[in-house]
C-alpha cells in the first residue's frame, strides 16, 4: 500500500465490483480482460460460449462506462476474434467516443506453418466524451534528427507501439500467462491521467497496472477473480522498484546531426529526464549509443 497514493487489489468478480463504484468517479480504466481463448487463469473465465462471452462483455463494459468521469478514458486489450464486437459494444451500446485503435507490435510470438505468425496485439482507446485528458508531452518519443525547427521534447508516438513481451527469463516475470509489459501500461497512464487521479483495472491479472500506478503516483484499484493472482500482486507491490521492465526502443534513440558538443551535452541530460525517467535499466544502452555515434567528441 502506497502511503500517499492508494494502491489496492480486491478479490472478486469484475462486474460485481464495478457495480460498487459511483457514477462518473473514475479518471482512467486500463484493462486486459480474458480473450475467450481457453487460457488457464485458474477458473473458467476464458472458456465461455460465444453468446455468453458477448453478454459478459456487454455487462462489464456497461459498468465501466458508467463509472468513467466525463473526461475519462478506457483502454482495452482484446484478441482478434472479438475485437470487432468489443468496438461495436463500446461505441454503439455504451455511446463512448472512439479515439484510437492501437497496435502493440512485439518481435517474438507464436510460430505458424500455415498462415502468417501473429506479431501484435490490439488495444482499443475510447473516451467518455470529446473533452478528455491527453498529456502529449508526457509520452513523446525522441526525434530522428536534431533540427532547430523541431520540437526536441519529442514527437507523438503514433498508434503502433513496439514493446517486447515480458519473457520468462526476466526477473520481473510473474506466474501469469498473459503478463503485459510495464512500459506499455506506463504510456497509457501518463497520457490519460494526472498524478493523484483514480485508475481502475477490472481484470488486474498479474498486477501490472497497479505496479505502474504505484510508481507514477496515481491511485489505483484492481479487481481479480483468482485469489492466487491477488496474492501475487500484493507481493509484487511490496518489492523494491528498479525501473520498468520494458522500454520502447525509440526511447534509446540518439537524434542524428546532434553535432554541436554544447547542445549535445544539454540534450543528453534532457533526454534522460524526458524519456528514461522510470527506466534506469535503459540508460546505459542510451549512453553507449551516444558514445558510439560521437566517439571523437567528449561526451
Amino acid at each position: 500500500m502506497d502511503e500517499k497514493h492508494k494502491i489496492e487489489i480486491q478479490p472478486g468478480d469484475a462486474i460485481l465490483k464495478l457495480k460498487e463504484l459511483e457514477n462518473n468517479s473514475i479518471d482512467l480504466i486500463v484493462t486486459d480482460p480474458p480473450y475467450n481463448l481457453a487460457k488457464d487463469y485458474g477458473n473458467d473465465s476464458d472458456s465461455k460460449s460465444f453468446k455468453d462471452y458477448i453478454i459478459f462483455t456487454e455487462a462489464w463494459t456497461k459498468e465501466a462506462s458508467r463509472v468513467l468521469k466525463p473526461t475519462g478514458t478506457i483502454y482495452v486489450f482484446m484478441g482478434f476474434r472479438f475485437i470487432s464486437y468489443l468496438y461495436q459494444i463500446l461505441e454503439k451500446e455504451n455511446k463512448l467516443h472512439f479515439c484510437n485503435w492501437i497496435c502493440w507490435y512485439y518481435t517474438q510470438g507464436i510460430g505458424r506453418k500455415r498462415g502468417f505468425s501473429p506479431r501484435h496485439d490490439d488495444i482499443l482507446m475510447f473516451t467518455k466524451s470529446k473533452d478528455y485528458i491527453f498529456n502529449l508531452d508526457a509520452v513523446r518519443v525522441p526525434q530522428k534528427y536534431y533540427r532547430s525547427i523541431n520540437n526536441m521534447r519529442g514527437a507523438n508516438p503514433g498508434d503502433v507501439w513496439e514493446f517486447s513481451h515480458v519473457h520468462y527469463c526476466q526477473g520481473n516475470r510473474q506466474d501469469h500467462p498473459t503478463q503485459k509489459p510495464e512500459g506499455l501500461i506506463e504510456r497509457m497512464i501518463l497520457a490519460s491521467s494526472n498524478k493523484g487521479d483514480q485508475v481502475v483495472d477490472p481484470f488486474a491479472g498479474s498486477g501490472t497496472t497497479l505496479r505502474v500506478c504505484q510508481q507514477l503516483k496515481r491511485n489505483c484499484l484492481g479487481f481479480e477473480l483468482n485469489a492466487d493472482y491477488v496474492e501475487l500482486t500484493k507481493k509484487r507491490l511490496s518489492e523494491p522498484f528498479a525501473g520498468f521492465d520494458s522500454t520502447d526502443p525509440k526511447m534509446e534513440r540518439v537524434p542524428n546531426d546532434l553535432n554541436d558538443s554544447e547542445i549535445r551535452e544539454e540534450y543528453i541530460q534532457n533526454h534522460v529526464d524526458w524519456f528514461l525517467k522510470n527506466h534506469d535499466n535503459a540508460r546505459d544502452e542510451f549512453y553507449k549509443k551516444v558514445q558510439n555515434k560521437h566517439s571523437k567528441d567528449k561526451i
